[in-house]
């Protein structure tokens, strides 16, 4: 296994991201088609064909989801991925054509880089062209690339987010998987502690924005610079009607790791593809999506790496085993970072 999204047969996931710029998208192909469904919360969603989704509707699987930064304009991209899949005879035949099914959303990241530069068609396109089946990168990758959290005092306190993947086999050959852009307005948590989100003036420590919230605390961060985007992924035999509960349920995995979340800054969406394998129930099904989505998203953050003065996890865990070296290096002859390392 990879532990991650590329566990389920059949996709591949391209990411393309301007370094410069700051922003990029990321793109998951099932070449044979894949059930959709989507949940789509918070009060700023971008979306793509998202009513196609909608289990009373005709078209019943996608060849494409993709995740993208730049906001509205970034929904260009899936032009790109569309582009990329006719050429290559993939999509739905209506005999005169193969319509490839794209559907996807963006979150926003305009703020972070230069505005100017968005995610387009050409870039969606070559996210196709370096899609892989055994290569997924973490952190600031694709539409993780201008990702960011903790944003209730500004960008300037807020935190690197990025793009993360976790994934879980069952002994009857179940597989369930997650990729999430994590770009949110709240923090971010693990086993209840926030492990990344606002900062304080110093930049050396992390508040936690619902405190501050309680305290009148809203400084530039009620915003519309946010929004989380992921997928589920799953070999599950399900309908459109079953990938969207398993949607609504991964939405439990961001609520158990971003907080406050669906926010009315933030466009939270979460898309369930089912490649139609293994028989399973919902209710467990929905239960290892919450928490694929959960650790996907901790992986996005421990992923990330700083851009400017916005700190990743990373540097900030690096700064704070700066403290404990010279006890360290006396009991152990190294570093902290070493040590942390060699654990």
């Amino acid at each position: 296994m990879y532990n991650n999204i590329l566990d389920v047969k059949g996709l591949k996931v391209g990411q393309v991201e301007d370094r410069n710029g700051l922003t990029g998208c990321t793109v998951v192909i099932c070449e044979e088609g894949a059930v959709c469904g989507v949940d789509v919360r918070g009060g700023g969603p971008g979306t793509r064909e998202t009513d196609l989704l909608n289990p009373i509707n005709m078209i019943q699987k996608v060849h494409a989801v993709v995740l993208s930064g730049g906001s509205a304009f970034g929904l260009e991209s899936t032009c790109g991925v569309s582009k990329y899949l006719e050429e290559n005879n993939i999509g739905f035949d209506v005999g005169v054509a193969k319509v490839p099914i794209v559907v996807g959303a963006v979150l926003f990241d305009l703020g972070v880089g230069n505005p100017k530069s968005r995610p387009n068609i050409e870039m969606g396109y070559r996210a196709c062209q370096v899609a892989s089946d055994t290569k997924l990168n973490q952190g600031n990758f694709g539409a993780g690339c201008g990702a960011t959290v903790g944003k209730i005092k500004g960008i300037e306190y807020a935190m690197k987010g990025g793009i993360g993947s976790h994934s879980i086999k069952l002994p009857n050959g179940l597989v369930v998987s997650a990729l999430v852009a994590v770009n949110a307005f709240g923090d971010v948590y693990e086993n209840g502690k926030v492990i990344a989100g606002v900062m304080d003036d110093e930049k050396k420590n992390v508040l936690n924005s619902y405190e501050l919230m309680k305290n009148g605390v809203n400084k530039g961060g009620f915003s519309i610079d946010n929004t989380t985007i992921g997928i589920v992924a799953t070999n599950a035999k399900l309908d459109k009607a079953g990938c969207k509960k398993v949607s609504q349920m991964a939405h439990n995995g961001y609520a158990k790791a971003i907080f406050p979340i669906h926010t009315p800054h933030d466009g939270d969406t979460i898309f369930t593809m089912a490649t139609g394998e293994v028989e399973t129930d919902i209710t467990l099904l929905g239960s290892l999506a919450t928490e694929v989505v959960e650790k996907s998203i901790i992986n996005a953050i421990k992923n990330a790496e700083s851009i400017g003065e916005i700190r990743s996890y990373r540097l900030r865990i690096f700064y704070r085993s700066e403290e404990h070296t010279s006890e360290l290096q006396s009991r152990f002859g190294i570093s902290y970072a070493v040590f942390c390392l060699k654990k």
